[in-house]
């Protein structure tokens, strides 16, 4: 990371103001960034922008390597001639402009987006088959599962008969040229996603903000990674998971997270160079300008779970590829901006390792007033701080702040107010206190969630873990970043030397 100090926002393109459903990369992304620009900030912080499963989770996506068709600007198809202004206002995408509906979205934006490849003759495009050449080595796969996927109704890819999910020659070449065209479709999006993103990103590097992508550590079951790359995973002969991806039980939950993910195979990653995970930290370096490493501390030591176990409970800690992974990416890519999400309890070998790689790790405001935090609060006191680091006052899967100062207990909120040496003010003022503390820290960067610059509860809470149903859906209204915000946090990107 840039050693000056700098300043950004966390706000997931979801959850900008747009006509069309959800956020997206069009004129209103572009007034996002001219309005970051404003506001003396420098990276705009976004979540993962792989295609949703069930659930919506931008951390479950059908690929580690494609894009969100949801991203992609309906008014930018307008405006190129294949749709129309008139059918897409028919298009009900839901009345809530502060919320996603999800399966409005899904019957909706999908049915415009098939109107426009179909109306594109993209195969006569030298640029989309120049596009299909030079990302054939994940696009080929990646269109064939979401095509398979669909001629089997949306099931699991471990549902399918037992040809095409053991990916047989025969099965393959059948489905191929049977499903040519929807093939072509998925093509087609994942074109446009890539064409729409680089011109977005572009605009904001040339207006001086930096854009922090997010990867999981972990890539989904029913992906096309994992259907397509068996070997790179621990299956068994009949491609189910032996052993899944989880938290073991801790103050937070008492049975642990069981998040279900396929666990690698490191020793065949290890014997291969890490070549698919090289693959995959060069394709986030082309979609973003800093890549943040979701669940660091899953590269030291992580936690499996037998297949089939409803709970945590039984889970034991395996080794993981440690620092040879980070040396062998360095090496074929050089020195890259990496932040390494370490956040949860810390072993001392997980300490060393994020120390060893050299790449900022995180700090979380939130985290620092814990008491149910045995060991590691106070790392998260800016008084503690290295310049190192970038600090948060929460992330996606924390409260706002103006929630969490409410939810603490007295204790806690006593240990807040005899911090920040304030025994008067309270709710929106006691954030705007741990703004500044925040921002004022050593840590060489900063990065605050929209919603606690605009002093929002819960209810624009991006994610609560291990709940389905009401997460990812929050949406910034028209007009909510306004100029006298812009202007607020232009003077504190001022007043502590973060511009």
């Amino acid at each position: 990371m840039a050693q000056k100090r700098k300043c950004g926002v966390l706000l997931p393109v979801s959850s900008l103001p747009s006509k069309y459903g959800i956020g997206c990369f069009d004129k209103k992304a572009y007034e996002f960034v001219d309005a970051l620009k404003e506001a003396g900030q420098s990276y705009w912080q976004i979540l993962p922008l792989g295609p949703t499963s069930y659930g919506d989770s931008p951390y479950q996506s059908f690929s580690t390597f494609a894009g969100n068709p949801y991203f992609i600007s309906i008014e930018a198809l307008i405006e190129e001639g294949v749709l129309t202004k008139k059918e897409c206002d028919k298009v009900d995408f839901g009345t809530d402009t502060t919320s996603v509906d999800y399966a409005k979205l899904y019957e909706g934006r999908m049915q415009l987006l098939r109107k426009a490849y179909e109306r594109s003759n993209i195969y006569m495009d030298p640029e989309f088959r120049r596009f299909q050449e030079e990302e054939a080595w994940w696009l080929k796969d990646y269109a064939l599962f979401m095509a398979v996927k669909k001629r089997f109704g949306g099931i699991p890819w471990s549902e399918w008969a037992e040809d095409i999910r053991l990916r047989w020659q025969n099965a393959l070449d059948y489905y191929r040229e049977e499903m040519y065209f929807e093939i072509e479709f998925q093509e087609y999006m994942q074109f446009k996603f890539r064409q729409q993103w680089m011109a977005l990103k572009s605009y904001a590097n040339e207006k001086g903000i930096q854009i922090i992508g997010d990867i999981p550590i972990y890539v989904a079951m029913d992906s096309a990674d994992t259907w397509a790359n068996p070997w790179l995973f621990k299956l068994d002969e009949k491609n189910c998971p032996t052993q899944v991806a989880g938290c073991p039980p801790d103050g937070f939950s008492a049975t642990g997270q069981l998040w279900g993910n396929p666990l690698y195979n490191w020793e065949v990653h290890r014997n291969s160079g890490y070549e698919w995970w090289i693959k995959r930290i060069s394709n986030c370096f082309r979609l973003y300008d800093v890549v943040r490493i979701d669940h660091f501390r899953g590269f030291d030591e992580y936690y499996a779970i037998p297949y089939g176990d409803k709970t945590a409970e039984n889970g034991w800690w395996e080794k993981g590829p440690g620092i040879d992974l980070f040396r062998a990416i360095s090496a074929r890519l050089g020195d890259r901006e990496i932040i390494a999400e370490d956040l949860g309890y810390m072993t001392d070998s997980v300490k060393q390792l994020v120390e060893e790689s050299g790449y900022p790790n995180m700090k979380v405001i939130e985290f620092a007033f814990d008491e149910r935090d045995t060991g590691n609060a106070s790392d998260y006191l800016p008084h503690n701080y290295p310049r190192n680091c970038v600090v948060y006052t929460g992330t996606h899967d924390n409260e706002t702040l103006l929630s969490w100062l409410d939810d603490i207990t007295p204790g806690e909120r006593r240990q807040v107010r005899e911090y920040l040496n304030n025994f008067k003010d309270s709710g929106k003022e006691l954030c705007d206190d741990l703004i500044c503390l925040v921002m004022q820290s050593v840590a060489n960067l900063c990065i605050i969630p929209m919603q606690d610059y605009l002093g929002l509860d819960n209810s624009a809470r991006m994610n609560q873990p291990s709940t389905l149903g009401k997460n990812w859906k929050w949406r910034l209204k028209e007009g909510q970043f306004s100029k006298e915000l812009q202007k607020e946090m232009l003077e504190l990107a001022t007043r502590y030397g973060r511009r």
